[in-house]
């Protein structure tokens, strides 16, 4: 298969689309904010497509979105950000654009990328963490990443202690507890970040609470799925030895068995998500012509 694909990645803020070869290559690339609704957010898809599709025209689109997602029957089942139930994404978009149609999840489909494509290249299996606004992840085993009916990786609902995993350790938990305790306001994690580097008290507290619930996860992600590689994302990866140091020492003292995951920073940014649509469509065009070749 030489044509090239198409990837939409909705996010709860912005859309990101790429035009991209087999490979993954980035050919063309291009952002959006999101529309509310999903009516808009199909019409923006479309109208993506067809900016990237004025010099060659696509084998197949990748849609992703985030939220509750089922592959299988190619429906979002729910997402309050976004606020919709049970869309139909995948045949309305095919219907729309006359062209095969891949769907799924943003985060699944970030972890197909950083498999394929990031930091998890060569790895058996893996798990894709991105911290952010919130937090999820999605387990790569044997090159297929599991989906368990669109709820698997819900990590972030998980209770920890002060709350659940999500209200805790997320990037905008990080930020939102620094300013309850202080009253003082701060731009995001990063400049939380930057006050521990500073000798903060209360920064240093928050992101030691942060990190000790990451570090928990971590354990049980550990013992459960035993990954060979654990790929971090989203914003909070940006704050570099910060973050990973601490969570390397964590698994180094709590895990007591001799394999523990290799942790290391996700490669793709912001663009796994379009780049993992752009491979789902690469996959089923490559299924089509299969197909037709028999």
């Amino acid at each position: 298969m030489t044509e090239p694909v198409i990837g939409v990645d909705v996010g709860g803020t912005g859309t990101k689309a790429v035009l991209a070869d087999a490979s993954g290559t980035v050919l063309a690339q291009r952002h959006r904010p999101t529309p509310p609704r999903a009516e808009r957010v199909l019409e923006l898809a479309c109208s993506l497509v067809a900016e990237l599709s004025a010099d060659a025209a696509p084998a197949a689109v990748g849609l992703v979105v985030p939220g509750i997602v089922d592959e299988s029957r190619g429906v979002a089942v729910f997402s309050a950000n976004l606020g919709w139930s049970e869309v139909p994404f995948r045949s309305l978009l095919a219907q729309r654009l006359g062209l095969p149609v891949a769907f799924g999840h943003d985060v699944r489909a970030g972890a197909l990328a950083e498999h394929r494509l990031g930091a998890a290249r060569g790895a058996a299996d893996a798990v894709f963490l991105p911290v952010g606004t919130g937090i999820s992840a999605a387990h790569v085993q044997a090159g297929r990443v599991h989906a368990g009916g669109g709820y698997a990786g819900e990590i972030g609902q998980v209770p920890v202690s002060g709350g659940r995993l999500e209200a805790v350790a997320s990037a905008a938990a990080i930020s939102r507890r620094y300013q309850a305790r202080t009253g003082n306001p701060v731009a995001g994690a990063a400049e939380v970040a930057q006050r521990v580097a500073a000798g903060d008290p209360v920064a240093a507290e928050v992101w030691d609470e942060a990190v000790d619930a990451l570090g928990g996860a971590l354990i049980w992600l550990t013992a459960l799925l035993a990954p060979e590689v654990v790929v971090v994302g989203g914003g909070l990866s940006q704050a570099g030895p910060l973050l990973f140091d601490p969570l390397a020492r964590r698994l180094e003292s709590d895990w007591p068995l001799a394999r523990a995951p290799r942790l290391v920073p996700a490669e793709l940014g912001d663009r796994a998500g379009s780049l993992g649509a752009a491979l789902l469509a690469a996959d089923l065009a490559a299924k089509i012509n299969s197909t037709e070749m028999r």
